[in-house]
C-alpha cells in the first residue's frame, strides 16, 4: 500500500511545508495546474502526496485514509475528541505558530485573568438574566480550558466570520481565538488575559493510528523518516500501533 501523505493545499502552511520536507532531502512539488489537489514526492519509494485544506486533514488522519498529515496542533486537538488515541505527533516543524487566547474588552479594568472573568461572568448573569458570551471557532478546547479552571457562567457562540468583531457588533462580550501578533485583537478594542493562554498551536507532522499499516507502508514510512532525521520517532510510532 502507498504511503499517503496530506498537506495543506494552498497558501503559505502549503509552501512552507515543502519548504520543509525539501531542507531535509525530500522534495515535494504539486502537479499541473494551482487547482490540482495532487502532488509529487522525490526521493521516497512507495510515497504518494495528497493535497487537501489544513482543516480536512484531521479527519482523514482520523479515518486512516491518509498515513501522514500536517496541520495545526489545534485543529487535530480541536476536531478530534481524544486526539492522541487517534494520531500520534511525529515532529513539530517550527512554523505557522499561533496562540488560542481568551480575549476581553480593554474597558473591562478589573478583568485580567481567569478568576475575574469568573467573578465577572456570575455578575453579569445576575445582572442580565443570561450567560456571559464568548464567540469562538474552537468549542471544544474552549469549553475544556474553561471546565479546567471552574468556570461555568458562560455560554459559547459559533463565530465562523472575524470573530474579534463580535464583541464590537454585540453578539459575544469575550472573544476565544488564534491569534499571532494581536493586533487584530488590539484594533478592536480587545485585550487577552494574563492566564488565558489555551494552547501554542504550530504545524504539526502527524501519524494515523487508524491506517492500514502494512509492510511497504511501514518500509515507506522508515525510509521517509530516517531521510527526514526523525527516525526515533518512527521507531516509537510503529511500536506503539
Amino acid at each position: 500500500m502507498m504511503l499517503k501523505i496530506g498537506v495543506p493545499s494552498k497558501g503559505r502552511l502549503m509552501e512552507k511545508t515543502f519548504d520543509w520536507f525539501g531542507a531535509r532531502g525530500v522534495p515535494m512539488r504539486q502537479s499541473g495546474a494551482e487547482r490540482e489537489y495532487s502532488g509529487q514526492i522525490e526521493g521516497i519509494s512507495g510515497a504518494e502526496l495528497v493535497l487537501l485544506s489544513a482543516g480536512e486533514i484531521p479527519k482523514e488522519l482520523a479515518t486512516g485514509r491518509i498515513h501522514l498529515g500536517v496541520t495545526g496542533s489545534d485543529l487535530v486537538r480541536e476536531k478530534l475528541a481524544d486526539w492522541d488515541m487517534q494520531v500520534s505527533e511525529l515532529a513539530s516543524m517550527g512554523f505557522g505558530h499561533a496562540d488560542l487566547i481568551i480575549a476581553v474588552p480593554t474597558g473591562w479594568a478589573d478583568v485580567e485573568v481567569l478568576d475575574d472573568l469568573d467573578a465577572v461572568s456570575a455578575q453579569f448573569r445576575a445582572k442580565h438574566g443570561h450567560r456571559l458570551r464568548i464567540a469562538t471557532k474552537y468549542h471544544r478546547l474552549v469549553r475544556e480550558f474553561l471546565t479546567q479552571n471552574g468556570i461555568a457562567d458562560y455560554q459559547l457562540v459559533d463565530s465562523q466570520g472575524a470573530t474579534e468583531g463580535t464583541v464590537k457588533n454585540l453578539t459575544a462580550e469575550a472573544v476565544a481565538d488564534i491569534t499571532s501578533s494581536g493586533e487584530t485583537l488590539r484594533a478592536n478594542h480587545l485585550k487577552i488575559l494574563g492566564d488565558g493562554l489555551i494552547h501554542s498551536s504550530q504545524a504539526t507532522l502527524f501519524g494515523s493510528r487508524r491506517a492500514n499499516w502494512d509492510d511497504e507502508s511501514r518500509k515507506s514510512l522508515m525510509d521517509l523518516l530516517v531521510t527526514l532525521g526523525i527516525s526515533d520517532s518512527c521507531t516509537q510510532f510503529l511500536g506503539s500501533l
